[in-house]
């Protein structure tokens, strides 16, 4: 296959990692009525750090340090975000849980565009969650505002792991805020679960999750990088409302209402705009995006990267 060709793929390759994403929070969703979202959660993370933390100290061999103010604030960020998309899962459906989610890296993608177009996209975002909450009138409210909460987690994880990214080589900073994201929960887990959370069942199920949820999307997001525009990538991850409203009704049979379809429709389209809209200081909306960007600059060498102070909107 030349060059071109592949090239050419990588769009479709993109998208099998988002639907990869999905359904590996559609196995979290089966595997919840046994360890509970704490599980899922607590389990994700550390089956991640276990997975990154090798590429992490190879990173650390060819140079660098630890910022560790840095890496407890991305492991907060990012044990918070999984904790209320987990809760959210729990108690609304995957398609509604991720348009809601997704609107933390939209605010950021409107707020880098610093234009009108900006608002015209924040707009539609907002006509799409009255849809949402129109169409859905039996939607769990403390899952509405966990999946808020995440939302607001999102944000703060990409704007952490900016920060991580400047301060520490290739995947440094995101291995080592798993491993305090997984400090956090497994506490929690085992006194919410207990010795459920240690069956071999649930053990399968729970590394399951995150090698669709993350191990599988950045191998196939770390090659698409390398061979497309990084704004191209973003408005393919801007898709994930979609694709989840998809796999919550194919893989959990979770049927949408019209109204509750079009407000994912109308979030996504403003997604994708915003990110057009932001141009190259479009926000990554993923944590494998965040990953891929680090690496890339860490290739690259100290001077492409951005000052230790810089974030997601510099």
């Amino acid at each position: 296959m030349t060059a071109d060709a592949r090239t050419a793929g990588m769009p479709l390759l993109v998208v099998l990692g988002l639907v990869c994403q999905e359904a590996g929070a559609a196995v979290a969703v089966n595997l919840m009525p046994d360890v509970g979202p704490w599980g899922v959660i607590a389990m994700r993370l550390a089956f991640s750090a276990v997975v990154l933390l090798p590429l992490a100290v190879v990173s650390l061999r060819r140079g660098g340090a630890i910022h560790w103010p840095t890496v407890v604030a991305f492991g907060v960020a990012l044990a918070g975000m999984n904790a209320f998309f987990y809760l959210a899962l729990e108690r609304i459906p995957l398609g509604i849980t991720v348009t809601i989610e997704v609107l933390g890296p939209l605010v950021l993608s409107v707020v880098a565009s610093r234009s009108w177009q900006g608002l015209l996209w924040a707009a539609l975002a907002a006509a799409g969650v009255i849809l949402l909450g129109g169409g859905a009138h039996d939607l769990d409210l403390l899952g509405v505002l966990f999946a808020a909460g995440a939302a607001v987690m999102w944000a703060a994880y990409i704007l952490t792991a900016r920060a991580a990214g400047a301060a520490m080589p290739g995947v440094v900073g995101l291995a080592l805020a798993m491993v305090v994201g997984s400090v956090l929960t497994l506490p929690v887990a085992g006194a919410v679960v207990g010795a459920a959370l240690l069956q071999p069942h649930a053990l399968a199920l729970g590394l399951a999750v995150a090698v669709l949820s993350s191990a599988i999307p950045y191998g196939i997001e770390l090659s698409a990088l390398r061979r497309m525009k990084a704004e191209t990538f973003a408005i393919l991850l801007a898709l994930a409302p979609a694709i989840a409203a998809l796999a919550g009704l194919v893989l959990l049979d979770q049927r949408l209402t019209w109204a509750v379809a079009a407000g994912i429709g109308l979030v996504t389209i403003a997604g994708v705009g915003a990110v057009i809209s932001a141009g190259r200081r479009a926000v990554p909306a993923s944590e494998e995006a965040v990953v891929d960007v680090m690496m890339d600059e860490a290739d690259q060498g100290p001077s492409s990267r951005p000052d230790q102070g810089s974030t997601a909107l510099d």
